[in-house]
């Protein structure tokens, strides 16, 4: 078994399939989880969950109940604590908030209307001027880095996984109808299934078959802050722009939303918007030093549904990529149910949404 890409939804397809009992091999052409899943803020839910499709919705809830075990559960296999941490999430002055209940009642999701004088009690650092505010109280972060280094961990102490870093993919070995492997930088590696899971790269990777996977590139750029670790008790979210706590006092602000290819280099106008964009959400923010400034490519998909299961035309080959911002959230659910796939198991959701099948050009 074979998979490509070594971002947070390759690690967990490699641990879901290694914990299955197959011997897997996992490539990436840099250090592991350093793209998109390095560069991402964590939230454990989508922006607007309202204004996703059903398939967003399904793998979204799966993964959000899910996430606290998962955090439980690499931290006592690799002493490695991904920090899952339920802050719960501010949005304010929404356009669409009538939209926004509906969606929750409809769901059972606990999303309710708050008075702002709650919220100002609740989140001293907020800025005054705010008029109305929705709040869900058990929306958590993770701390991408370090569900990323607790993933990796948990990975080395598997005798039938083996991590390939630093060892690009380039094609597949294709024999007939059959995917008998991959072409990396380092040689031919042959295997009787392959699962892409190669973030914005996966597009590029599929043209070598002469398929058109609809996954781009998509910049986002983010700033990091130093805070008194009580500074920002919850996540707070207006006019596209967000502001996530850690534990320790780090506030992360983001973020962007940029077509520039596969360019993530960071920007000076990117970089001044974030900061009035924090400025303008927590003002105090204005005398904090800016302490971090990255960019990282999603995975942009159409409506950001990723694509689940096997090619057809193309027997042993399997997707598992093209989340755009949701790579963090849908992951633990995009793994889950890919692996029950292949493994033919019971499935947690309908997969015909994230089929490939009908989707490629």
């Amino acid at each position: 078994m074979i998979v490509v890409g070594g971002g947070v939804v390759g690690l967990l397809t490699g641990l879901q399939l290694g914990r299955s009992g197959l011997s897997v091999e996992l490539f990436d052409s840099g250090c592991l989880g350093r793209e998109s899943s390095w560069a991402g803020g964590g939230i454990v839910s989508p922006l607007y969950p309202w204004r996703y499709s059903p398939a967003v919705t399904a793998l979204a809830h799966w993964s959000q109940d899910f996430y606290p075990k998962l955090g439980e559960q690499l931290l006592a296999q690799t002493q490695v604590d991904p920090e899952v941490y339920a802050t719960g999430l501010y949005w304010l002055d929404l356009d669409d908030d009538v939209q926004a209940l509906e969606w929750a009642r409809f769901e059972g999701r606990p999303l309710l209307e708050v008075a702002m004088a709650d919220v100002q009690r609740a989140v001293p650092a907020l800025a005054a001027g705010f008029g109305r505010a929705v709040h869900m109280a058990d929306v958590a972060n993770v701390r991408n880095p370090r569900l990323i280094k607790a993933l990796r961990a948990a990975l080395l102490q598997m005798p039938n996984v083996t991590l390939h870093e630093h060892c690009a993919v380039t094609g597949f070995i294709r024999e007939g109808e059959r995917i008998a492997g991959v072409q990396t930088s380092q040689g031919e590696m042959r295997a009787d299934q392959v699962v892409l899971a190669a973030g914005a790269w996966s597009g590029e990777l599929m043209k070598t078959l002469g398929l058109e996977l609809p996954v781009e590139p998509v910049k986002g750029q983010m700033i990091l802050y130093k805070c008194a670790a009580d500074f920002l008790p919850a996540i707070v979210l207006a006019k596209g722009r967000y502001a996530i706590p850690r534990c320790d006092g780090h506030v992360l602000v983001g973020s962007t939303l940029e077509h520039a290819g596969f360019d993530k280099t960071p920007t000076e106008d990117a970089l001044e918007s974030l900061k009035a964009s924090a400025v303008e959400l927590l003002p105090a923010l204005a005398n904090a030093e800016v302490v971090g400034h990255w960019a990282g490519l999603r995975p942009g998909s159409p409506e950001g549904i990723p694509f689940i299961g096997p090619v057809p035309g193309h027997e042993g080959l399997w997707l598992n990529c093209g989340h755009y911002r949701n790579g963090l959230v849908l992951a633990p659910a995009s793994c889950q149910l890919l692996a029950d796939l292949m493994l033919g198991r019971e499935l947690i959701v309908n997969p015909a949404p994230y089929a490939p099948a009908g989707r490629l050009g």
